[in-house]
């Protein structure tokens, strides 16, 4: 299906906005038709906005410290590809300012505001790479508490829709049913009530 430039464009504005800067995972999971396919050649293949809502809260709350950082996009009629950092700001004095690891996504586009699928892949080994010097430098500052992490100190500068600049505020710090994940096996887990 062809769709207007300017409408995918509008739309995939306003998915960043509310999930990578906004933070409020439980309406950006609502951005999703009914029955989505998401995979993440990490997490494994997600099915339906229920899947991907209990996924991404999960997930985020189990690495409070990453955010996401666009560094560009592509529209071709309902396809957007977009290339990000997952970023983590470094907590200590010694060291540079953040840590990244590349992200790729292939998002596609269905009308009326919503996408009905997802493709992402991301540095598997710098996200590895990142997270012990990460922790290294929580260690040197004396950071012990998941929540002393969650820093947003160095948004992109535009455009204006990719940054946040207000202190984070993400949806799963309401979701006391919701435990914090790391692993596919945790994942696989957590999903089972949804896929009996």
């Amino acid at each position: 299906m062809k769709f207007d430039r300017h409408e995918v464009e509008t739309e995939f504005a306003r998915w960043w906005a509310v999930g990578n800067a906004g933070e409020d995972w439980a309406s950006w999971a609502q951005l999703y038709t009914p029955d989505a396919y998401y995979i993440d050649h990490f997490w494994g293949p997600l099915h339906g906005r229920d899947e991907i809502d209990l996924w991404i809260q999960a997930v985020m709350k189990g690495v409070p410290e990453i955010y996401g950082v666009l560094d560009w996009y592509t529209i071709d009629n309902e396809i957007v590809t977009f290339h990000y950092q997952n970023r983590r700001d470094n907590p200590s004095d010694e060291g540079p300012p953040y840590w990244d690891f590349a992200g790729l996504s292939v998002l596609w586009y269905a009308g009326d505001g919503l996408w009905s699928k997802e493709e992402d892949f991301w540095d598997r080994t710098g996200a590895r790479d990142t997270s012990i010097e990460y922790a290294a430098a929580c260690e040197r500052a004396g950071l012990t508490e998941p929540l002393q992490r969650m820093t947003r100190r160095h948004w992109p500068e535009s455009p204006s829709w990719a940054r946040h600049d207000a202190p984070p505020s993400p949806s799963w710090l309401a979701r006391d049913d919701v435990p914090g994940i790391t692993k596919p096996r945790e994942l696989r887990k957590l999903l089972a009530p949804l896929r009996d």
